[in-house]
């Protein structure tokens, strides 16, 4: 088994050397990938880009006419840049992106031409039959479309043999159904604003737009590549299936915030580097709780456009760890025993003219938007706690939640002690005093006073206030942001449009416009008040606690999953026209099918791990055993202890056999494919225990086998080297 004593290597010094050697600023090469807004100023006539510049600022239609005229300038940028291809780039119900590349090459009056007209901009045919559609396409019925996403800006892939202009898209059915996670995402954007302004007018302060805004952390392990590669079940299934923590993990809490190690650090400088190129704003790096678990996180930017950016993010991190003979791990929970990984998903909102309604302001206008907002998304989460919840259900991230290092699958928001005083005072019919800025004392007069926030953090939070946004921690690190954040969206719009009806009516009836704001606030947050906690998500207590509060705690993705179904979810999201009844049907078949399938790999997995590497390891242990045994009791020693052992271990690989036997019996047994729900049911009932009792054995003979003889990398090889 080759292993690596140390990160350091050639293609690291080449790193270096290519950092040294690079010239100009971010500031002069970042977005030059992207057809973005400068790009298109000096491309396109003037009418023209004002009217796709108002298409991304407000969402307004853009009149397609123009396509031919935007598409022929695209090509002429993409060409004199290497392109050689174009493709729609987009998301379908996989949770990954998919693309079809057509070359730019026509033949016209005889010879070869580089075209790309305005329908090829607009519009592609991918075979929507082999992507899965939750019943909504037959095999028999394949067409299926992609349309082009004008508010997020094409941009270059490079490859050895040029480049491919990569066009942002949704992807539709013949019948016109969403078969993608972008289409519902860009249609809740579409109503939030709608609701939000409404608001805005409502309140005196109306706004040409208003729109949600987002800044995605994402974590992630690195691991060398000939490791994993000797990790069938890395490979497969994303998660070791198999393994023993190492003696060390992260106990002395020493990697977080820590050194970044110079390999790691060299991935980092390089996706950075293409990462700025093609106009992702990557901000922030450092290490994780765990060893070789790092996070990378951007600057906030519209919602649709960071989603998107969060795919493009995770391609190009793969493509660079392959560079770099490393592996990108964005499971969520890799490595048992350690931390998993997340993606925090930092949400706001912000008008036209550039306030953040998130933000408490300096204002006494600005406090008082910022209570309303608040209030509207505590109505939100607490309304549609169950849908958010299944909106980050995964086979992955089960193994997240709740595991004392991500948070419950309990929804509750924390807001702060202080923003909790605010808001409980108000309710009381007492008057709120400006927030007055407080120091930290440090009790040393050398250092310069530090400037406290109104509030703290919870990392045991799911859904936290953070100072100026909502950070939606649960959500998990292989997932699209896209439906997470598609409904929270309609959750909060559909707060502020009940909230707007209360607060215009009492308008109408002639109250003080302040007033009746205050008032709708103190009715929203009285009934919403449950879901607010500050306190330990992961305690015990608060398990308890939640269900008096009558807050659902849904632990596995089948019981989740069922909110997306659910009478009320389905009336929510069609009334809003984000997804029709059959739509929520299928994607909750889709889900469930993506569930099972994945336990039934992890299974198989397991099972031929254990049968063609656990069990010869051990029987080659219990041989060295056997005769170490039988000479030392033909020389008449006493080896009692040495026949204990042996029979301890003997036993082991007896248990290890039967383990083998009962998950293979439990794949045998379960319910049929088709039977999606029953299934799923049958597979955390059934199928994981087997599965967990399978990983007892195995890891309890790793521990005692000889390292030079276990099949696979262990835990501190992989975590440590």
């Amino acid at each position: 088994m080759t292993m690596r004593t140390n990160w350091a290597n050639e293609s690291a010094r080449t790193g270096r050397q290519a950092a040294v050697e690079k010239s100009g600023s971010v500031s002069d090469t970042f977005g030059c990938y992207t057809f973005g807004l400068d790009e298109m100023q000096r491309r396109l006539p003037r009418p023209i880009f004002e009217a796709i510049k108002a298409t991304i600022a407000s969402g307004e239609p853009l009149d397609m006419g123009f396509a031919d005229e935007i598409a022929h300038a695209m090509k002429e940028w993409a060409v004199e840049n290497g392109a050689t291809h174009f493709t729609h780039w987009f998301q379908p119900l996989t949770g990954a992106t998919a693309e079809k590349h057509d070359a730019f090459i026509e033949f016209s009056g005889g010879r070869t031409i580089e075209r790309f007209s305005g329908n090829q901009l607009i519009q592609a045919e991918p075979d929507a039959s082999s992507f899965p559609s939750g019943g909504i396409r037959s095999t028999f019925e394949a067409r299926g479309y992609t349309a082009w996403d004008p508010t997020s800006p094409a941009f270059l892939i490079f490859n050895e043999h040029g480049a491919t202009l990569t066009i942002p898209s949704v992807f539709v059915s013949y019948t016109g159904e969403a078969l993608d996670k972008k289409t519902p995402l860009l249609r809740s954007m579409r109503e939030l604003n709608r609701a939000a302004r409404s608001t805005m007018a409502l309140m005196g302060r109306p706004t040409s737009a208003v729109n949600a805004t987002l800044g995605a952390e994402q974590e992630y392990f690195l691991v060398h590549r000939d490791l994993f590669v000797q990790r069938p079940d890395l490979e497969v299934t994303g998660r070791t299936v198999l393994g023993t923590t190492p003696p060390k993990g992260q106990q002395l809490d020493d990697n977080y915030f820590g050194t970044i190690d110079e390999r790691a650090l060299d991935f980092m400088g390089e996706v950075e580097t293409e990462a700025w190129k093609l106009g992702i704003p990557a901000k922030t790096r450092h290490n994780e709780v765990a060893p070789h678990q790092y996070e990378v996180a951007p600057i906030f930017l519209p919602l649709n456009l960071s989603s998107d950016q969060n795919h493009l993010l995770m391609d190009l991190m793969r493509k660079v760890a392959r560079r770099r003979d490393l592996a990108v791990l964005f499971h969520e929970k890799p490595f048992a025993g350690v931390n998993g990984s997340g993606k925090h998903n930092n949400w706001s909102l912000s008008t036209a003219e550039g306030r953040n309604l998130l933000d408490p302001g300096d204002s006494a206008d600005e406090h008082v938007e910022f209570l309303y907002f608040l209030c509207a998304v505590l109505r939100g989460v607490h309304a549609r706690a169950e849908l958010l919840r299944a909106s980050i259900a995964s086979a992955g991230n089960d193994h997240r939640l709740g595991a004392n290092e991500a948070p419950p699958a309990i929804m509750s928001v924390f807001l702060g002690s202080r923003l909790t005083e605010i808001l409980d005072t108000l309710l009381a019919g007492q008057s709120i005093s400006a927030v007055a800025d407080q120091v930290i004392q440090t009790g040393l007069e050398v250092l310069p006073q530090v400037k406290k926030d109104n509030t703290d953090r919870n990392r045991t939070s799911p859904f936290a206030f953070t100072g100026n946004k909502f950070e939606f921690r649960a959500v998990g690190s292989a997932q699209s942001n896209a439906t997470p954040m598609a409904f929270l969206n309609v959750a909060v719009t559909e707060a502020l449009d009940e909230m707007g009806e209360r607060l215009k009516t009492r308008l109408d009836n002639g109250e003080d416009r302040n007033e009746a704001i205050f008032a709708v606030i103190k009715e929203v947050y009285a009934d919403a008040k449950p879901i607010v906690f500050n306190g330990n998500g992961y305690s015990q207590d608060w398990v308890e606690e939640a269900a008096r509060r009558g807050l659902p705690n849904h632990t596995t993705t089948p019981t989740a999953l069922t909110a997306i179904t659910s009478e009320s979810s389905k009336a929510l999201l069609a009334r809003y026209g984000i997804l029709q009844p059959h739509e929520l049907d299928a994607r909750y078949t889709v889900l469930l099918e993506k569930y099972n399938c994945m336990l039934d790999i992890e299974a198989v997995q397991m099972i031929r791990m254990a049968k063609t590497g656990v069990l010869p390891a051990a029987y080659s242990q219990q041989s060295v055993m056997a005769d170490a045994y039988a000479k030392i009791a033909a020389c008449g020693i006493e080896a009692a202890v040495q026949k204990d052992e042996l029979s301890i271990y003997s036993g082991m690989i007896a248990e290890t056999i039967t383990a083998i036997d009962g998950v293979r019996q439990a794949l045998s047994a379960a319910p049929d494919d088709e039977e999606a729900a029953t299934k799923a049911e049958y597979q955390c009932a059934t199928m994981i225990p087997a599965m967990d009792r399978l990983r007892t054995v195995c890891d309890a003979l790793e521990r005692r086998t000889d390292e030079d003889l276990w099949p696979f990398p262990n835990y501190h090889a992989l975590l440590f080297q």
